[in-house]
């Protein structure tokens, strides 16, 4: 995590007591501005790395919950001369502050034309790719990835236990996926051929690897928004776990192939589960919690049972996959 200016925008009654709460967790610097005539202040605090998340929590218990103070989170892009990192800092992780990744994730969670056509164009790509055998095109598709904000959105705020969050993140998620079936399915309605190419015959098979690629995809998203790594191939790998099954199950359904449809189907849904499942699970790990004692304790709550259900249904998932196998013949496995 970098050093931060915290830049704080309140009455100057509260200026003492954020100056005491700066030295109380090892501020690098702290300066006040003068007050103006509305009796405001600026005050900046210059914070270590370690000690970021634990003094923005402490400044907004002594601003209250009024609306009268604003804190502002600012870069810095070097320091001059470069402090000296404590033991505590050089040893930490990095991990963003969890008002950042609140901003970030809340917008992919968003649903709006921007998200909707993301989707139906990630859909048409994905489409054109697993009729043609085209690993380029589906890898295209899986660039655009527009599913993977709010699969994340809806762990992060599991997590934090906002509801909130949680409802705009698995509307958006439930709408996206049942926009990429219906714009397969269209397209396998009014084709008159019926697309049987392995690329897309592999998307109606479920195997044990599509579990392990999804619970790998689901934990590498989740690490790459908490550490702040770059997300791009973490995008292919989501896509790869979504867009492709989403795409196959309408196609499918499109072409009145029910077996196929629900083989892609069940696809989609193994690979949901064990997206949000492991995502939950490394926000956990990384301690991302809310602010107060109440809410942490809820939203601990939330999340174990989060994660429980999530566990049941991927028992239950797997539990199917195994009696598909037992039921089929050896050389059934293979798609043809």
């Amino acid at each position: 995590m970098p050093v931060r200016m915290i830049e704080v925008i309140a009455k100057d009654g509260h200026a003492d007591t954020l100056e005491a709460t700066a030295h109380q967790f090892e501020a690098l610097e702290f300066h006040r501005s003068h007050v103006d005539e509305n009796g405001m202040q600026v005050m900046r605090i210059l914070a270590r790395p370690e000690r970021q998340q634990d003094m923005i929590d402490h400044l907004q218990k002594c601003l209250g919950s009024g609306d009268d103070w604003r804190i502002v989170l600012l870069p810095v892009d070097a320091i001059l001369p470069d402090p000296e990192p404590s033991e505590k800092s050089s040893k930490e992780e990095t991990v963003a502050l969890r008002e950042e990744l609140y901003v970030e994730i809340a917008r992919g969670a968003k649903f709006d034309l921007t998200f909707v056509l993301l989707v139906l164009l990630s859909t048409v790509v994905a489409s054109i790719g697993l009729f043609n055998d085209n690993v380029a095109v589906i890898i295209a598709a899986m660039v655009i990835a527009p599913l993977l904000g709010p699969n994340m959105a809806l762990a992060f705020g599991c997590a934090l236990g906002d509801r909130e969050l949680i409802s705009r993140a698995a509307f958006a998620n439930l709408t996206g996926i049942i926009l990429a079936i219906a714009g397969a399915a269209v397209a396998g309605f009014v084709m008159p051929d019926k697309y049987s190419g392995p690329e897309l015959i592999s998307r109606t098979v479920i195997g044990y690897d599509a579990i392990a690629l999804a619970l790998a995809s689901g934990a590498a998203g989740a690490i790459s928004i908490t550490t702040r790594v770059s997300n791009v191939l973490v995008g292919v790998m989501v896509a790869v776990a979504l867009m492709p099954p989403a795409a196959a199950t309408g196609y499918m359904l499109g072409t009145e192939r029910y077996t196929l449809a629900a083989g892609a189907g069940g696809l989609l849904l193994v690979n949901i589960v064990c997206i949000n499942l492991s995502a939950q699970i490394v926000f956990l790990a990384k301690g991302i919690k809310p602010r107060g004692w109440i809410e942490q304790r809820e939203a601990k709550g939330a999340t174990l049972i989060s994660i429980a259900i999530w566990s049941l249904l991927l028992a239950v998932l797997i539990g199917v996959i195994a009696w598909q196998n037992a039921s089929l013949l050896p050389d059934q496995l293979t798609p043809s």
